[in-house]
Order: C-alpha cells, then structure tokens, then sequence
C-alpha cells in the first residue's frame, strides 16, 4: 500500500508574525483562506492510500482539525529533533500497519502547482520504491536561478525511466558556486527538494546501518519507552541517511526530477511570488492601496485595518492584529534573528 508521511513540525520564524509558535506558518490560512499544510493533504492525497501526518505534540490540537487527515494517522513527536528522527518514527509506526509499507515522504510548508504534475512525479517514485527493496528516492527540482539558499543534487548515471543516480548532496552554496550549477545544466544538477519515496522497511533498514543508536532509540519509543525521544541526536534525514547511502553498497539513491512548479514559501518575497505579483512588482495579500510604489509585498490578516503604501520600492510591510514588520525585502532572512529577539523581549508575541 502506499502511504504519504507529511513533516509538519517547522516553526517557520521567517513568515513572523503570521507564524507564531501557537499557530506556524504551515497551520496559518495564507491562500484563499487554506493552509500549506491543507495543501499538502490534497495533494497526498492524489496518490496515497493513506495519509499520515508528523508533527510535534504542542500542535496536537491545531493539527487534529486539519480536513482529510484522521485522528489515529497522527504521529506526534514529544519535541523536535529534526527530519531523520522524524521520518524514522513515522517509518516505524506506519510499518506497523502494513508490512509492505511504501511511504512517500512530503512537507507541509511548499506551494507544488499543478497537483496532477505533482501527483504523476509521485507516483512514478512509488513505481521505483515498489520495483527494488534497496533504493532511497528523491525528488530534484529543475534550478531556475542560482539560489544559495537550497541544497543540490549532482546526477549521476541514468535509472529507470527519468531517474538517475545521485552521486553526491551538496550544502546551500555561494553564488558562484550556485551559478555554476545553473550553466551545467538540470542534467547535472537540481535542488534537493526535501521530498523522499522508499519503503518503510528500506528507511529503517538505512537507519540502523548508518545511525545505529538512533534506530536503537526509535524502536524504544515506539515500543512506549518515550523517555527515549529527547537523547536522539538532532539530525537531517539527508545528513544521517540518504549522504552515506548514495555512497553505499548496500543502497541506491535515486533522483527524479518534479514536473510542476515548486516554490518553497520561506520568506516575505517567497510568499509575494506565491501569491502573484502585479506589473510593477507588488505582492498584495488583504486589505491595502498601494500607489507609485514598486516591488513591494504587502499582507494583512486584519479586515477593518488598510495598509497604504505611497511611493516605496522594496519593501515588506505585514500586519496582523498583534503586530506590524516592516523591513527591506532584500532583508527578509534576518526576519529569524528578529524573532529570537521578540522571544525574548516580548514573548506574548512570538
């Protein structure tokens, strides 16, 4: 059977103050009064059997609302202890289920257009899970700029149908670097999207090759021992498993390349391109008259509130009932330190 595990467990900090801790960017209505993490469950949906859902137990409630997702496919981890632990727990407890659990491995905080392109991609994942117990699955997105901000997979030799050997992960790099990477072509080399096909056993089986005492750890959680959960070692699933594989032996790590448009909202400017911009560069979410101003991105969840913006290039301005960010847009990763800072000065609004 073929199951999606949607990760949900990000604080996206970047979208404050949108995204808080009580309610993170993936939960907040952003399109049309839908979540990402709606999103998300209608596009696994497409193709999953059944669909579960990974997120930490402070958003029980949030996500227990969530429409499509059932309360018993919830896998709620105690605290966060990034992607590899997560995806583990998820494998573990899905395989609990079915034996011959294939689990695509999804996100919740990316806006993937058209859903039958996504859903085409996915599946022929699952067509390559199904078909070998011993390969690991990725998705690559073709690079339309030299972004420093996401990971690269370099290719390798072909697989079956679009598929081809990952031959090495490589860290968010400098822009020459990146712009290198862009010239070689998507041949060579595309983003890491983050997104993963394989079966649940193959996962585990990874797992305990490449981080024993993890493996060792999530059985004894799943078994009720949750103790277990806060001494695993932080660690990314592409760090911890899919890099040591693609040199393994015992594994293969494939790459397919996505056929749909895949922007990862984790900023400002991020979102404005989510939600369009106009002829002069402008992103307008909610009530706001803007005039003589360009590249802009302007959002409001405040009805009987109106953002006017006259004569501004570049900038940010969000306004929510709880606070006002206003910022250069060029500026919008600093939009993190910023956080950390509210945390601490003014808590009740973070």
């Amino acid at each position: 059977m073929r199951h999606a595990l949607i990760l949900a467990g990000g604080s996206g900090t970047r979208l404050w103050p949108y995204s808080t801790a009580g309610l993170p960017k993936q939960l907040v209505p952003l399109f049309e009064g839908r979540s990402l993490l709606d999103l998300a469950v209608d596009r696994a949906s497409a193709v999953a059997d059944e669909v579960w859902l990974g997120a930490g137990e402070q958003l029980r409630d949030a996500v227990s609302s969530v429409e499509g997702l059932r309360a018993d496919r919830l896998i709620l981890e105690p605290s966060g202890r990034d992607t590899l632990p997560a995806v583990a727990l998820g494998c573990a407890t899905i395989l609990e289920t079915d034996p011959d659990a294939v689990v695509a491995v999804l996100t919740a905080d990316h806006l993937i257009e058209p859903v039958d392109a996504f859903a085409a991609s996915l599946s022929a994942g699952c067509d390559l899970a199904e078909a070998s117990d011993d390969v690991l699955v990725t998705f690559g997105v073709v690079p339309d700029f030299p972004s420093t901000g996401f990971g690269y997979l370099e290719l390798g030799e072909p697989l079956a149908g679009a598929a081809r050997v990952v031959s090495r992960f490589l860290e968010k790099p400098d822009l020459a670097t990146a712009t290198a990477f862009l010239a070689g072509g998507p041949e060579h080399y595309l983003w890491n999207s983050g997104m993963f096909v394989w079966r649940a056993a193959t996962l585990l089986a990874a797992v305990e090759a490449f981080e024993p005492e993890t493996a060792r750890l999530v059985r004894d959680v799943v078994d009720g021992r949750t103790g277990s959960w806060d001494v695993i070692e932080k660690k990314s699933v592409d760090v911890g498993v899919m890099e040591p594989a693609s040199t393994s032996r015992d594994f293969r790590v494939a790459a397919l390349p996505m056929s749909a448009r895949w922007l990862d909202v984790g900023s400002w400017p991020a979102y404005g391109d989510a939600v369009g911009r106009d002829d002069s560069g402008n992103a307008i979410a909610g009530r706001a008259v803007v005039t003589g101003s360009s590249g802009c991105v302007v959002a409001s969840n405040e009805p009987d509130h109106l953002v006017a913006l006259v004569g501004c290039e570049g900038l940010v301005v969000v306004h929510t009932p709880e606070a006002t960010l206003v910022m250069p847009a060029d500026q919008a990763q600093r939009v993190k330190d910023l956080h950390a800072l509210v945390q601490q000065q003014a808590p009740d609004f973070a």
